[in-house]
């Protein structure tokens, strides 16, 4: 999909070439290939900032709109269409960073400068999103007409569980930190204004926050009138928290700060510029701390949130402290060697668990498992991670790590959690990557439980990484957090190494386990997410949200246990906040949480819950569905005179709007069949047949049928003793039911239901 989007740009660009702009410059040529582009060319047209273009399905309208020019006569379509991409008039960005979450806004204007004024043509933007990135909403002002993003309740909630590829529609995401949305029929010569937002992570790197927005546009979106002005914007606020001194590190753009307080910044950046942004936008900070700190957030539910019990959120943030011991660790990998994980999903997996072995000490032991239709061990009993054993283990990956057969998950799983389950100095870990989805998903998960229940206070951590859009992700989310672990993902085979080495380092640099809060306990109703508090990584900080009723304790404290096992307490500042969007925030871990409950449960009542927060927040999920709403402009009714009414009614009057559904944007709760059938992992999936294919295969079985009732020989035979003009009727018979049935066998396979 990536790749055909990235040479429907190579089209639109060749095609933009025969727009001609007077005695100002044509538009900018595509740039040329470096070598790394070459090595791959689906990436070198792939946006990097918010994007919108032309689909040119007929090539005959590329044209300016304001100044025609003669346009030699193009025969045929482009199919698939081609994209050109638009020119932009102007640009703002908003960035509002709290806690590990960036909230972003962009603003711009782009001119369908293209297509003749006379024709029209959709438009397609795409929005590339940074670390986890979330659409929140899209509105699409053009003169007459109004386009703006909507969640509504969906009725395919369980129904999703029997097939995880999504549904296909308007829109959806070219890759899973690419989303796209099509604008039908934009006259030539349109301005469009644009506002998008969605949310992403804020990465953490040796103790600095980052965060990093698509920015980077290419030469060919600046517009080619020299005169016009083009006018630069980014906006950036910053929110640590109560008693917390932020140091700035680095920043892409020339910010000016604007605002300081306790825990907050604000800067700005705004100039003419004569072409836009060519980086990516990215600053750094460090909130100022040697020791392991945190806070809590308290906040009264909006007035129009579906639970009005209060909100909490409370960070541990792990602090600059180098010297911070980390636990002794018992690590288990359980890998899936079943048929699907064969080729570059097999070969990352192996090299990111070499790397992770490297990093262990002598003090910490190992064991590697793997499963398909059965299980292995590299050893029956744990081994010290010494460098002969680290070796024997990568030796032991290359010989045995071959793919096939089928996955079989509940062996392994249960093998590992009896190895680790008499720890008692070390952190014990499992980490469990998969690419599929079984049947028997929830008898895994209370079986589990049961076994983590029984393993006294230092129960193993499950660590889930699954592989593309086949396996369960809310599953292997619930298997995480049940036993206080954490969950990563990897949609294309591009990201697995990096993700999954990222995981591990984040598992192997645990600094604080058992993480308890007292005194939540006291509340007249308390409800945290997770429910199970994750252990804290000198990696990444840690984020817990929650929901309360009754007053909230003036004295809150985090416990827990340090790498050398003793005892740590924190005291948590305790904030009232009114200017920070908690329930946004903290929605789509909410979300996750009780989807993975209800899909449990098979809560009927959980699943509409879970909608209603989704439309509340606007933070899609697996019940909610996202359309597209179109309000256009009718006539304004007009008073006796000619005088036009100036009622509210005749405003709502003015109006009429229709639905465009959109593709499913949720990841889904597995597919079985897939997995039964080993197809490999992937983000994409598999594309139907095309016309051209339905059509040869009807012609190929009726072909089949009809030799099944004679022999060639007859028909040589036959032949042979005919004159010319029996031979000439034959043909021409013979000619009119070919044409006869071509025609009925396209009606009943390419045209069905086409009554035009």
């Amino acid at each position: 999909m990536a790749d055909d989007f990235a040479k429907a740009v190579e089209d639109g660009l060749k095609f933009a070439k025969r727009v001609y702009l007077g005695k100002d410059r044509a538009v900018a040529a595509p740039p040329r290939p470096s070598p790394a582009m070459e090595r791959s060319s689906s990436q070198a047209y792939l946006p990097t900032a918010p994007m919108l273009y032309a689909v040119i399905s007929d090539p005959a309208i590329v044209d300016n709109p304001d100044l025609p020019s003669y346009q030699p006569h193009v025969h045929g379509r482009c199919d698939p269409p081609a994209l050109i991409p638009l020119q932009m008039n102007a640009i703002e960005l908003e960035v509002d960073c709290f806690l590990d979450t960036a909230l972003i806004r962009v603003t711009g204007s782009w001119r369908v400068h293209c297509v003749m004024g006379s024709r029209s043509c959709d438009c397609l933007i795409a929005i590339p999103m940074g670390e986890q990135g979330l659409v929140l909403g899209v509105d699409v002002e053009i003169p007459r007409k109004s386009y703006t993003t909507q969640l509504i309740t969906s009725d395919h909630g369980n129904e999703m569980e029997k097939n995880a590829r999504p549904r296909t529609g308007n829109g959806g995401f070219l890759k899973p930190n690419i989303f796209t949305l099509t604008i039908p029929q934009v006259d030539g010569g349109t301005n469009l204004s644009v506002k998008l937002s969605w949310s992403q992570k804020l990465l953490y790197i040796d103790g600095e926050f980052f965060v990093d927005v698509p920015f980077k546009f290419p030469e060919y979106v600046t517009p080619a009138v020299k005169k016009l002005s083009k006018k630069e914007k980014i906006h950036l606020s910053l929110n640590a928290g109560a008693d917390t001194k932020i140091l700035c590190k680095g920043s892409s753009h020339p910010l000016k700060e604007k605002t300081r307080n306790a825990g907050r910044l604000g800067f700005s950046y705004e100039a003419e510029v004569l072409k836009w942004s060519n980086t990516n936008f990215s600053f750094s900070y460090v909130v100022s701390s040697s020791n392991i700190f945190g806070g809590l957030f308290l906040q009264s539910p909006p007035v129009y949130d579906v639970d009005q019990r209060g909100i909490f959120s409370i960070y541990l943030i792990p602090g600059s402290q180098q010297s911070t011991k980390v636990f002794k660790r018992e690590v288990v990998f359980v890998v899936d060697l079943s048929g699907s994980m064969s080729g570059k999903p097999l070969e990352d997996v192996k090299s990111a668990i070499s790397t992770a072995l490297s990093k262990l000490s002598a003090g910490d032991s190992f064991n590697i498992i793997t499963f398909s239709d059965d299980t292995s061990l590299f050893s029956t009993s744990m081994e010290s991670a010494t460098a002969d054993a680290v070796e024997r283990g990568i030796q032991w990956m290359s010989e045995t790590f071959v793919a096939s057969g089928g996955t079989s998950m509940l062996p392994p799983l249960e093998k590992a959690v009896e190895m680790l389950s008499n720890t008692r100095s070390s952190a014990p870990m499992i980490f469990f990557i998969t690419d599929g989805s079984v049947e028997d998903e929830r008898h895994i998960i209370n079986v589990i439980k049961k076994r983590l229940a029984c393993s006294g206070s230092l129960c193993p951590r499950i660590y889930t990484f699954g592989i593309g859009i086949f396996c369960n992700h809310y599953f292997l989310k619930m298997l995480a957090n049940l036993s206080k672990g954490q969950d990563e993902s990897a949609y294309v085979t591009d990201h697995i190494e990096e993700r999954m080495e990222k995981q591990f380092t984040k598992a192997l640099s645990t600094i604080l386990m058992n993480v308890t809060i007292e005194p939540l306990q006291n509340l007249e109703e308390v409800e945290v997410y997770p429910s199970n508090i994750p252990d804290l990584s000198s990696a990444s900080p840690l984020i817990i949200s929650g929901r309360c009723r009754g007053k909230f304790p003036e004295n809150v404290k985090a416990k827990g246990l340090l790498g050398d096992f003793s005892s740590f307490a924190l005291d948590l500042t305790v904030q009232n906040v009114k200017d920070m969007p908690l329930d946004k925030i903290l929605a789509k871990n909410v979300i996750d949480m009780l989807t993975e409950e209800a899909w449990l449960l098979e809560d009927r009542q959980l699943q509409e819950k879970i909608a209603k927060i989704s439309i509340q927040t606007g933070v899609p999920s697996e019940y909610t569905q996202m359309i597209l709403l179109e309000n256009i402009e009718g006539p304004k009714p007009k008073e006796a005179g000619g005088k036009k009414k100036a009622s509210r009614n005749s405003e709502k009057q003015k109006l009429a709007s229709r639905k465009i559904p959109l593709q499913s944007i949720g990841t889904g709760f597995g597919d079985v069949a897939a997995t039964s059938d080993n197809v490999s992992p992937g983000f994409e999936a598999q594309k139907p047949p095309d016309a051209a294919e339905v059509l040869a295969k009807a012609a190929s079985n009726c072909c089949t049928s009809v030799c099944n009732k004679c022999c060639c020989m007859c028909c040589i035979q036959c032949c042979s003793k005919l004159n010319d003009q029996c031979v000439i009727v034959l043909t021409q018979l013979f000619s009119a039911v070919a044409f006869i049935a071509c025609f009925e066998c396209c009606s009943q396979v390419c045209c069905p239901g086409d009554d035009g």
